[in-house]
């Protein structure tokens, strides 16, 4: 029997995260967050204070990196960087990180190896275009900017972190720019994936929506 495979894609603050993992839970399915492996590689370069215009010096940084992946946990070189990785800086820095090529291949390199053997969920900007194009099902989630703003402010806020909404839509509407703008895998919505707008919805509502698209 072939492994089931749900792509996820849409831009910052759509929910994608937390509907996939709560589908991956019901359908007992590997959840395979793709925006924290990018971030983990985004904030290992913040750290050693590297040029991203230097190819040598990401390559360096990814020959020697490890990201491994276990339940909704992170860890960069062995260290736990779950929160971490959550910062307004690095939420700031990631879209920089993640339209580099050499980051990108890296990063879909080992999602397509997990992907391989498991039954996964996988969230993104180019799961359904680029990561896995043949997945079983592909989903489009969407929200206005001012809804997606207003999530992530109270996530932010939530977690201590002392920000206005404006701000936080800024950066959003920034992130969105990069990620659509980038030449290589852009984020866009795969022609047969199903477009979910999650503006007004609450999560059970979106989770309910989806598994009734896959009976």
């Amino acid at each position: 029997m072939d492994n089931i495979s749900i792509a996820l894609d849409g831009p910052a603050g759509a929910g994608k995260s937390t509907i996939a993992k709560i589908i991956a839970k019901r359908k007992n399915l590997t959840y395979i967050d793709t925006g924290a492996m990018y971030r983990a590689i985004a904030l290992k370069i913040l750290r050693e204070g590297i040029d991203i215009d230097k190819e040598e010096s990401i390559q360096k940084v990814l020959s020697a990196s490890s990201i491994d992946l276990e339940g909704n946990d992170i860890f960069l070189d062995g260290q736990l960087v779950t929160e971490e990785i959550r910062t307004p800086k690095v939420n700031n820095f990631v879209s920089h990180v993640a339209r580099i090529p050499l980051v990108r291949m890296k990063m879909v390199e080992l999602q397509r190896s997990i992907a391989a053997n498991k039954n996964v969920i996988m969230d993104g900007r180019d799961i359904g275009t680029y990561v896995i194009p043949n997945a079983t099902y592909k989903f489009y989630l969407t929200a206005s900017i001012e809804e997606r703003a207003k999530r992530r402010f109270i996530e932010l806020r939530d977690k201590g972190f002392d920000t206005t909404i404006e701000i936080v839509k800024e950066e959003i509407k920034n992130r969105d720019k990069i990620d659509i703008e980038r030449e290589f895998a852009p984020l866009r919505k795969a022609e047969d994936a199903i477009e979910i707008d999650t503006t007004g919805k609450s999560i059970e509502d979106v989770v309910e929506e989806i598994l009734n698209y896959m009976k």
